[in-house]
């Protein structure tokens, strides 16, 4: 009996724990292929500058070959070949543009981490307002059928009209098809979840009932600059343009000459090889210069399509620039309102309540209506589901104007994670 009641008490525990904000953030971290993919990108980045760098470097070959001839004669001949480049300035630039192009996708990641954030906040209080709204739908519901049982008994009694039985089971069979609309979207939010962690969907920690509104140590122009300066996507778009200038000078430079040593060695044995020439290995030093002459236009060529390219890559930062001031100046005011938004849907609220009881008073007292006690029942759900909506509208704005500004960081996530009831 001590070993069941153990056992029940122990699944007790494990069916009421509910994750929090921060929990869910480490599962997607390790879990959301959306985030690995950007991961993969940037080592693959780094991986084109290394090998951008390593046309610079000593490059070293060895061959070896076999000769026979019609007398059956054999010998082998083995060359080796040391080369080091000394002045190639189109190598050059575009290792500086690969490692340019290295530091946008560095940036791009840091811009995917903060997207991963806010995609799993939005996940997160997504489920939650789903839940919201359908234990709502689910309360509504049962307050319909409530009426309709009171209806057809006040029906039987003779003290009222068929047709209020009919309205109140109108407005239970709505509320029922909207409990089943809100079953769908907590399912759907229970996979969007998913979808980030890679496992099911556990319980979530709701906010706390007084939920205070966020205020904003700044105005939207500070945001908005700061955001001009430490947003990671305009920083990678910044450091695409810079790529391409560097592609540019590297285009430009493959009308200039390049210079190279090699060190030539070459060492040959065998039966058709005479003895005095099996113990000589031959040693060239070389110094190469060349210079290009004429490529049918190809170099004129790159350099214009690596300069329509800046040009192209500057009309992306400019339109970034000004979307990231949009998103900044929108989430600051949404941010701002909140404090008004919670008060009105708080008091829409309580308002609400009241005119329940009192509709409900007043219907026993035949100075209200059945119709206006549906009504009743129905703005107050109304009411709730704005509550539910302009709360986690608040917080979700407050991180959205954060990743706007390049400041999504594990901090921020924390301190919306601390405004979560504990359990």
């Amino acid at each position: 009996m001590r070993v069941a009641v153990l056992v029940l008490a122990l699944l007790a525990a494990t069916a009421a724990r509910a994750d929090d904000l921060l929990q869910v953030w480490a599962q997607a971290r390790a879990a959301d292929p959306v985030l690995r993919q950007a991961a993969a990108l940037a080592g693959a980045q780094e991986a084109s500058a290394r090998e951008a760098r390593a046309a610079l470097l000593p490059q070293w070959q060895v061959q070896s070959s076999e000769l026979r001839d019609t007398g059956g004669a054999r010998s082998r001949v083995t060359t080796s070949s040391l080369s080091q480049t000394l002045l190639d300035l189109a190598a050059l630039r575009e290792w500086d543009a690969s490692r340019s192009l290295a530091s946008a996708q560095a940036a791009r990641l840091v811009a995917a981490e903060q997207d991963a954030r806010a995609r799993v906040a939005r996940a997160y209080f997504g489920l939650l307002s789903a839940e919201a709204q359908l234990a709502t739908a689910r309360a509504n519901e049962e307050a319909f059928a409530r009426q309709v049982n009171e209806a057809e008994a006040r029906f039987k009694a003779g003290l009222s009209a068929q047709v209020e039985a009919d309205q109140s089971r109108a407005y239970r069979e709505l509320a029922r098809t909207a409990t089943l609309a809100a079953e769908r979207f907590v399912a759907d939010g229970r996979e969007a979840l998913a979808q980030l962690t890679g496992g099911a969907a556990p319980p979530l920690q709701p906010l706390r009932p007084a939920l205070a509104a966020q205020a904003l140590p700044d105005d939207a122009e500070v945001w908005a600059q700061r955001a001009l300066l430490a947003n990671p996507e305009l920083q990678a778009l910044q450091l695409d343009v810079q790529a391409n200038e560097q592609r540019i000078s590297s285009a430009r430079a493959g009308h200039l000459p390049t210079l190279s040593v090699g060190l030539d060695t070459q060492r040959q044995r065998g039966d058709g090889v005479p003895l005095s020439d099996t113990s000589r290995t031959p040693t060239q030093v070389t110094l190469r210069l060349t210079m290009p002459l004429f490529a049918g236009g190809a170099t004129a060529a790159a350099a214009d399509r690596a300069a329509f390219r800046r040009e192209a890559a500057r009309e992306q930062l400019e339109a970034g620039r000004r979307a990231v001031l949009r998103e900044v100046r929108a989430h600051h005011l949404a941010v701002g309102q909140g404090a008004a938004q919670l008060r009105a849907t708080q008091a829409a609220v309580e308002a609400a309540q009241r005119a329940l009881e009192s509709t409900r008073t007043g219907l026993a007292l035949g100075t209200r209506s059945t119709t206006d006690l549906l009504l009743a029942i129905q703005t107050l759900a109304s009411a709730q589901n704005a509550q539910t909506d302009a709360r986690h509208r608040h917080v979700l704005a407050l991180l959205a104007l954060h990743q706007a500004a390049g400041s999504l960081g594990d901090h921020e996530l924390a301190a919306v994670n601390a405004l979560l009831e504990t359990r």
